[in-house]
């Protein structure tokens, strides 16, 4: 599939679940975001009811070959101006005072619908465009602006074959060697979101003993993007390898400093990891507020599961983790918006709980819903299965952006120091 190529989404939406109540209105008091970072809660919630519910079925059940980027998600949110968001004023965007708190919580509200939208949404803006956003002023202007205003597809490419949290230069392959002044680059990216559609991919390449990100058009000669790759869940969110064949690039395509692209690759991702982290409790409550809609409504045994002392406990225990979970990416985002470019500890704990959280409840969640849980679509009505397509889009939460297992690390780090952990 050529990038930029029109996609035909072929399969149709199913009829939507009943609607139920968001808990987190009742349980969540939010002493935490700004005024302006809660008024963008609410107006990204009416875009997401409005234009992503609609979709997110089909989305969630399509096959990444055949139904492809989901174009008509994009645009819409590009019409809305969810792409500005994170960005200042002098490229277009909403120059917020609170913008990294801003764009995780557009994030939570888009995945509490669809986390593959959430996951384009986070590669498009919060990699690609903040990595950009490092730039010159030439290149801010040449392919940050367009970004936000959705005029074009970004794309942020670290992960190759042999290399994904390991981003040490003896580990990524993908080399950038001098030419002239400019540069020949060679190698191989894998699990690139967005790259099918993308104009411009950061890419992270080694330079010497150092790694140095670059801008690449994705239309510059020896670039080539491979086949969608099938995945259990996120099937929305397209992913590809990016070839890269004696790429020839010129001085201009350099991002920050020769050598300075690790620093800039691992602040990128660390913002990533509260969108990521955001995203998960996005799917946590969505998974939440669906079985306990479910466990009023539905009688066995004399009475409703609600009244039934397991689901009581085990819903109990969630609720308080879904605080937790929501206040450690508002509190890791407040940080980076005061200034603090790696806000650690915050950051991987708000990774590491809130993909771990989505994962547990959607896990009950499809225990709880019983058969209809694990139906795509019901054969009788064609009803949506309620949580079947959260339960296998949360897995990736706890593997992309940094593994939870990374987190883990960095939180050690944090308690013990390197001395004892490396």
């Amino acid at each position: 599939m050529p990038p930029n190529s029109p996609v035909t989404l072929v399969a149709e939406a199913a009829p939507a679940s009943p609607a139920v109540a968001r808990m987190s209105d009742e349980l969540y008091h939010d002493l935490l975001s700004p005024n302006e970072v809660r008024d963008l809660r609410l107006r990204v919630r009416d875009f997401a009811t409005r234009a992503i519910e609609p979709v997110a079925h089909r989305i969630a059940g399509g096959d990444e070959r055949l139904d492809g980027f989901p174009r008509d998600a994009f645009e819409s949110m590009a019409a809305e101006g969810l792409f500005r968001i994170p960005f200042p004023s002098d490229v277009g965007g909403d120059g917020l005072s609170h913008r990294a708190t801003a764009t995780a919580v557009a994030v939570e509200e888009l995945a509490y619908y669809s986390n593959s939208v959430a996951a384009i949404y986070d590669v498009h803006c919060i990699l690609a465009g903040t990595a950009l956003d490092q730039g010159t002023d030439e290149q801010r202007r040449r392919w940050l602006r367009p970004l936000v205003e959705g005029e074009i597809v970004g794309a942020f490419a670290t992960s190759e074959p042999g290399a994904s949290s390991d981003l040490s230069p003896d580990a990524v392959s993908t080399e950038a060697t001098p030419d002239g002044d400019g540069w020949i680059l060679r190698g191989r990216k894998r699990w690139i979101t967005n790259s099918v559609v993308a104009c411009v991919v950061v890419v992270l390449a080694r330079t010497g003993d150092d790694l140095t990100t670059f801008i690449v058009p994705t239309n510059a000669s020896g670039v080539t993007i491979g086949t969608p790759d099938r995945k259990l869940g996120n099937r929305g969110q397209i992913t590809a390898d990016v070839n890269l064949d004696d790429v020839l690039l010129g001085p201009d395509s350099v991002l920050g400093r020769v050598g300075g692209g690790l620093r800039i690759a691992l602040q990128t991702l660390t913002y990533g990891r509260i969108g990521i982290g955001a995203a998960g409790v996005g799917m946590a409550q969505a998974a939440f507020d669906r079985t306990v809609a479910h466990l009023k409504s539905r009688h066995a045994f004399g009475g409703s599961l609600a009244s039934k002392q397991h689901w009581q406990f085990v819903m109990a225990d969630y609720a308080a983790d879904l605080e937790s979970a929501r206040s450690l990416y508002l509190k890791a985002a407040l940080r980076l918006d005061a200034g603090e470019r790696f806000p650690e500890p915050e950051a991987a704990m708000a990774k590491l709980r809130g993909t771990d959280l989505a994962a547990r409840i959607a896990r009950d969640a499809v225990q709880a819903f019983g058969g209809l849980g694990f139906v795509r679509s019901l054969g009788a009505d064609d009803t949506e299965g309620p949580v079947e397509a959260i339960y296998r889009d949360s897995k990736i939460g706890e593997i992309y952006e940094g593994a939870n297992e990374i987190q883990r690390w960095v939180l050690a780090r944090q308690i013990f120091g390197r001395d004892h952990t490396g």
